[in-house]
């Protein structure tokens, strides 16, 4: 039977079979997992039906351990159900996960392996997941490839009707689930051969149901738990073998041949690997060539871990083998050794002692991990493990990958071995996360792989920051089939490609290419001058290896055909023009192709857009001919400058440049603990443009640094003396403050930290009358102005402050005279919740300790190298952490029972000491009044008096008192998350911190959906709206968290939008922390994800508040006290059709092109919605309040 070969990534091809085989599927986003249920929901929003002609239903959960529940549910109705996790989303499934297996139900879940949050938190695949959900009776089955993990997908299915034991099917996170590759692909003839409809009507009859009632799930006692735990034994031990039929009948049917331990290698060989997962395919292909050289090795690919089948395992083993390494994906601190190695252990001297096992003497053990946090495992470390095993006295627990100069467990090894196949083209792209590159390659390695002989592979590597990151596209193809799970190494690279200008003057990226290499550059200078731009190193190393040169300014082909900061479409056109892999006319062909296919969704507008910049590509690329001589007059910078802190140079300056993979383990904090402020150290220059202050214009209204993403505009007021040694281009007007007569006024830019999302013009009142274009701020090429304005930027910043006992941050202008504490983060350029962070910072940083849910907010928040979190010039600043996605507002209460414990504690001790350290000190500090930042600072001053008296004090409490001195300075604690966290997995901890009474303050950053997996729906996604996991357009309302939490009475609630009125959500923070209890703010924050123009953000947030849909109000229980309503409606009446608010929006305009009756139908539903909701909230705002103990007036 000839099968279709496709182009694809391991996630859809599991989720292909996944969904084929279900009849429930009930998913929740984890990334690298999410794209399983995506397809899923799509497919079934497509109507597309599964093997047995009905259309599965897919439901989204509102967490991982709300999936497994209701998976189990659909399993004990007898429906065919699945679902799709990976790394704490397993971990969250693991009690469901004990009662499936224990009640013997037949399921698969699918695992793209990801590592479990310990002292970091890491989205890249390992196996500490699986591993830690080993114990609960589901069979583990692991895939090493994309091929493998479609076919596994099936293997699993039809073992698990068999054998009645439910299994994980796993492969490895991004490294297998994101790899694009080409593959085979399962027809249905192969599904329906594999499943046996008879297992399929045993699962039924074992069903929940009034016709044939049981009860299962019993609670047990002593007397006869233990005999039926035992009553299972039977089922696991049948299974290896039924796992193996299943891999035997699918041979048969497809040629492909798997075992549970698949040897590859010298059948007399010496020294064997055991490991699974992607890295067992490296180790296979490294086997091979290594035995070529004359060497006799072999690997042992686990492909069924659980069970562990002892009898396959030996069996797999060549009867010479001397010496075993096996290789573990994972770390257990404090064990004898990683899980895989203890079997194999325990397997070979259980087989020896029973006889059965083809050799008389036991080999050696040796153990190792490697490849944690998906880091590298190459063809040089397998090599290396090899050349380890040989020696007299090899290590046992050892690590390859790294250099470990602590514990010295580390293996040296050849980075320059290599195995790459001569005929295999190797291309890198180097791209700026949001810019389209990923998404270009991944179309080019389709078009590859599908319009050619050539097998191809693509693998992206970009951080979890994804937007404003540096991504790194590896591209593999050829005649031979690939089976690379690794990077593309140094010198390695026939095609290097950068598509931002500014990477080259810090980044070295010609390290990867070969000589005789294509090195293809996007420069925003024109082709006669851009050699004696670029930096010497690049020159030297272009002549030295003899690349060919070539440019394109695809900036100004985007900026001409319409496509913004997209250059994807421009540099992929470009690319295929001059690597010869296609004909050219058949290459831009098949580019429009991908373009229709890849847009079409977002309009013809779009499409059309597209088509125009490939067209205007092959004009504007130049071949630049290469001069003999390096003499360029600009070299690379330093990733950080050398005056930074000797860890952000010596280990962060590292990171940014891309040669994390070189530090030892010495380097780093023992415990994942950070310095903050290390954001200032990191220019990235990433803006094309930077707003430029117009003096003759400014009003001094601070909208401009209040709106501004990434804190690169402020303003200060200051004495005129400070002038005197000012650079010459260093502007100033005089201060228009009633605070500070006769001082002068600056608003600066961070030219080098700017992303040039324009919001901060898009804010600006301020317009020329005579050119109503220009404003106080307008946007200008950042490149002649970056050396004077970084020059600006630093003697700004050298002029002091304010000072803050001379005004009060209650109004906007004033709230900006605050420095801020969250600066320059790794959010998307115009992001729509930083604002709201960098203001909370303004306010109480000096005084705040903030608990950060797992999402978009914590991985810009403090995803290294560097972090925004800033301290002030004493030293102070918010104190950050991160626990999990689920429990943040748990996380923060216990931060606040602390802060309230200390206190009381502390003033305890002080009433003890008092004669000691001095009743007028001591009465002081416990009176103070700290309801202002003033106050706070004069008790700040207390309390180092305080801790002076008790460092000399001979006290018995002196030295406890010292330790919680710090608890009687007012501290402020922000609970900050996403709406996912707030609205989904974690609202039943929020909603019972609110409960508590407890002064904590709760920023939910709503963008109304989960931004940081990609953009799936929540409970916060509005009605109308098409979301990843609602892909025919939400059906049902969004949520009211606000008028859930107003329900108890005694919680501050706001709803805030920044671009609707700034004054309301100042005013918002101030009495949120104001308050002594707990206080809610809802921040609606424009997002990506929501398909806008990111520069019109704040004009969609107003227009938003102006339909009803979000309207503004803030709920302040004090003011019943006062005989007063406590809820304030800061919204006037809608005066915005919801459709003329959602249509600019690629979320709502994207169900008209696909199904316009429904689009039509759910924005009337919208409309009628909105209308609802205000009218409610008006009739609650009207309603008359009376004070406590006086009657209502009639």
């Amino acid at each position: 039977m000839k099968r279709e070969l496709i182009t694809i990534d391991a996630n859809e091809a599991v989720a292909h079979i996944a969904y084929r085989l279900a009849e429930v599927i009930a998913i929740y986003p984890i990334t690298p997992s999410s794209s399983m249920g995506e397809f899923s929901d799509a497919w079934m929003a497509a109507g597309v039906r599964n093997l047995w002609g009905t259309v599965p239903t897919v439901i989204e959960m509102q967490s991982e351990g709300g999936a497994a529940g209701a998976v189990h549910g659909a399993l004990q109705a007898g429906a065919l159900s699945t679902t799709f996790t990976a790394s704490q989303g397993l971990l969250l499934m693991i009690p469901n996960m004990y009662k499936i297996a224990g009640e013997l139900t037949s399921t698969v879940f699918h695992v793209a392996a990801r590592t479990v949050a310990t002292h970091a938190l890491s989205i890249y695949g390992d196996h500490s997941d699986v591993m830690a959900a080993r114990q609960t009776g589901f069979a583990f089955l692991a895939s090493d490839s994309v091929q493998t993990a479609q076919d596994q997908a099936l293997i699993a299915n039809a073992a698990t009707l068999e054998a009645r034991v439910p299994f994980v099917h796993f492969f490895d996170g991004f490294r297998t689930s994101a790899e694009i590759n080409k593959i085979e692909r399962l027809c249905e003839d192969d599904l329906k051969a594999m499943i046996d409809e008879k297992l399929i009507s045993a699962v039924r009859a074992r069903a929940l149901s009034p016709e044939r009632p049981v009860i299962r799930g019993t609670a047990q006692n002593p007397d006869v738990f233990f005999q039926g735990r035992e009553t299972a034994n039977r089922f696991y031990a049948r299974t290896p073998d039924i796992v193996q039929n299943a891999m035997d009948k699918f041979a048969k049917l497809t040629g492909r041949s798997y075992h549970l331990f698949d040897y590859v290698g010298a059948p007399d060989a010496t020294e064997v690997l055991v490991l699974m997962g992607s890295g067992a395919e490296t180790a296979e292909e490294t086997v091979k060539f290594l035995n070529q050289q004359g060497r006799k090795v072999g690997v042992v690919n686990v492909r069924l871990y659980r069970p562990f089948s002892v009898a396959h395992f030996i069996a797999a083993l060549p009867a010479t083998v001397k010496t075993i390494a096996v290789l573990d994906r994972t770390k257990e601190p404090g064990a004898i050794g990683e899980p895989l190695y203890q079997d194999v252990v325990t397997a070979v001297n259980e087989a020896l002692s029973t006889g059965k096992t083809p050799f008389k003497v036991a080999p050696r053990i040796i153990g190792g991990r490697y490849g944690l946090s998906s880091k590298e495992f190459t063809p040089a470390m397998v090599n290396g493990v090899f050349n380890e095993m040989v020696k007299a006295e090899p290590k046992n627990h050892f690590t390859v990958g790294i250099v470990d100069d602590v514990t010295h467990t580390s293996l040296d090894y050849d980075h320059k071995f290599c195995i790459a196949h001569e005929k295999t083209i190797r291309c890198v792209f180097f791209g700026l996360g949001s810019d389209g590159t990923v998404g270009a390659n991944k179309n080019s390695i389709k078009i590859i792989g599908e319009e050619t002989n050539n097998y191809a592979q693509g693998f992206f590597y970009y951080d979890s920051k994804k937007s404003g990151s540096v991504t790194i596209s590896h591209l593999r193809f050829g005649p031979h089939q690939i089976r690379a799970p690794y990077l593309i190494e140094k010198e390695d690279a026939q095609f290097v490609a950068c598509h931002q200008f500014s990477f080259l003057e810090w980044l070295d990226m010609l390290k990867y290419a070969a000589p005789g290499a294509i090195f293809l550059l996007n420069s925003v200078y024109d082709r006669d001058e851009v050699w004696d731009m670029l930096p010497i190193e690049v020159q030297q190393e272009i002549i030295e290896k003899k690349l060919k040169f070539y440019m394109i300014n695809a900036n100004e082909v985007a900026a001409k055909t319409g496509m913004g900061g997209r250059v994807n479409t421009i540099m992929q056109t470009a690319f295929f023009a001059i690597s010869g892999v296609l004909p050219r006319e058949q290459a831009i062909d098949e580019i429009k192709k991908a373009i229709q296919k890849t847009y079409s969704k977002r309009g013809e507008a779009v499409v059309q857009k597209n088509y125009e910049a490939v067209d205007h590509t092959l004009a504007n690329l130049f071949e630049i001919k290469v001069p003999a001589t390096a003499t360029s007059k600009y070299k690379r910078r330093p990733p950080v400058p050398q005056e930074a802190p000797e860890f952000v140079v010596d280990v962060l300056g590292p990171i940014i440049a891309f040669k994390g993979e070189e530090l030892p383990v010495s380097a780093f904090p023992v415990d994942g603990t950070y310095p903050s402020a290390t954001t200032r150290w990191e220019k990235r220059n990433l803006a094309l443009e930077i707003p430029v202050w117009e003096t003759d214009l400014c009003i001094q209204c601070g909208k401009c640094a209040f709106v501004c993403p990434h804190a690169v505009i402020r303003q200060k007021v200051y004495d005129p003396s400070y002038l005197k040694d000012a650079p010459p281009t260093f502007k100033s007007i005089e201060a228009k403050f009633k605070e500070f007569p006769g001082m002068k006024y600056t608003i600066q830019v961070a030219p080098e930290d700017c992303t040039g999302c324009s919001l901060c013009v898009e804010a600006c009142p301020a317009r020329d009358k005579n050119n109503p274009l220009r404003k106080a701020i307008n946007m200008a090429p950042q490149l002649p102005l970056r050396e004077q304005e970084a020059i600006n930027w630093d003697y700004f910043l050298s002029i002091p402050a304010p000072d803050p006992d001379l005004y009060q941050p209650t109004t906007v202008k004033n709230s900006q005279l605050v420095e801020p504490l969250f600066e320059f983060s790794g959010a998307c350029a115009g992001c729509g919740e930083t604002p709201y962070i960098k203001l909370v910072t303004q306010l109480f940083g000096d005084r705040t300790i903030v608990a950060n849910a797992t999402g978009c907010s914590s991985i810009y928040g403090a995803n290294l190298p560097t972090t925004p979190w800033a301290v002030n010039n004493q030293g102070r600043g918010p104190a950050w952490a991160n626990s999990l996605f689920e429990d943040n507002a748990e996380f923060g209460l216990g931060m606040r029972l602390t802060l309230d414990q200390q206190n009381a504690f502390a003033r305890e001790l002080l009433a003890k000491m008092a004669g000691e350290l001095g009743t007028t000190l001591v009465d002081e500090i416990l009176n103070a009044d700290q309801s202002t930042e003033t106050g706070v600072r004069q008790q700040r001053k207390r309390v180092e008096a305080l801790k002076e008296k008790l460092a000399t004090s001979k006290d018995a409490n002196a030295s406890m008192l010292l330790g919680v001195a710090d608890a009687l300075v007012k501290k402020s604690v922000w609970i900050i998350g996403g709406d996912g966290w707030a609205y989904d997995i974690g609202y039943g901890g929020l909603d019972h911190v609110l409960s508590s009474g407890r002064n904590v303050n709760i920023l939910v950053l709503d963008t109304e959906v989960y931004s940081n997996t990609g953009g799936q729906s929540s409970k916060a996604t509005p009605l109308a709206a098409v979301a990843k996991f609602s892909a025919k357009g939400k059906g049902l309302g969004k949520k009211d968290l606000g008028l859930m939490a107003m329900s108890y009475g005694y919680v501050y609630v706001a709803n805030v939008a920044m671009g609707a009125n700034d004054n309301q959500t100042l005013k918002a923070f101030l009495e949120a922390d104001a308050y002594d209890g707990p206080a809610l703010i809802i921040a609606y924050s424009h997002c990506i994800a929501h398909g806008i123009d990111m520069q019109k953000g704040l004009e969609q947030q107003k227009l938003l508040a102006a339909t009803g849909l979000w309207p503004l109000f803030r709920y302040n229980p004090t003011l019943v006290n006062e005989g007063k309503n406590p809820l304030q409606l800061d919204s006037r009446e809608p005066t915005v059709a919801v459709k003329d608010y959602a249509y600019n929006e690629t979320r709502y305009r994207m169900l008209v092109q696909s199904d316009e009756n429904r689009a039509e139908m759910l924005m009337n539903e919208a409309a009628q919605f909105a209308q609802r909701k205000w009218d409610l909230y008006k009739q609650m705002a009207a309603m008359a309040y009376s004070k406590p103990g006086e009657e209502k007036e009639q």
